[in-house]
């Protein structure tokens, strides 16, 4: 009897836990991790410049995937923020490769791939994202930077 109340248990919290994940996953948000303004920047926003990345800034604003080789939901993420960026100009869509970059990986505490960071035209971190994204997410995160 108590082996099927740990096993009823684990698959309570595993069941919670998926719940959690799908709700939370690819959702845009600040970041410093507080809710801000979007027409402010915070004092301790970090920046990107165009030497850390190896690419041009957007001359508005662009958006950095880290990627890892094996990750299926970097490539959909890949395809939405291309197909945002397309339709954007002024905005530019860099990827790296989170295996090859460990320090920036440190730096923004990449955890897990894709995570998503969205630059102002300055190159100042505004928003932040993990897991695959959804298109409306992104568009909307863009229209507060821009």
């Amino acid at each position: 009897m108590a082996g099927l109340l740990v096993v009823v248990g684990v698959l309570v919290l595993a069941t919670g836990f998926g719940f959690w994940r799908w709700h939370t996953d690819g959702t845009v948000r600040d970041a410093t991790g507080a809710v801000a303004s979007p027409d402010v920047v915070s004092e301790s926003a970090e920046m990107l410049t165009e030497n850390q990345l190896g690419e041009p800034l957007g001359s508005q604003a662009t958006f950095v995937q880290f990627s890892s080789a094996f990750c299926q939901p970097c490539r959909a993420t890949r395809l939405v923020l291309a197909d945002v960026t397309s339709a954007m100009p002024g905005v530019s869509h860099i990827e790296i490769d989170a295996e090859s970059n460990l320090d920036l990986v440190r730096q923004f505490d990449v955890r897990r791939t894709p995570t998503m960071l969205l630059l102002d035209g300055d190159g100042a971190v505004r928003k932040r994202a993990t897991g695959l994204m959804r298109k409306s997410d992104v568009v909307a995160a863009l229209a507060q930077v821009v």
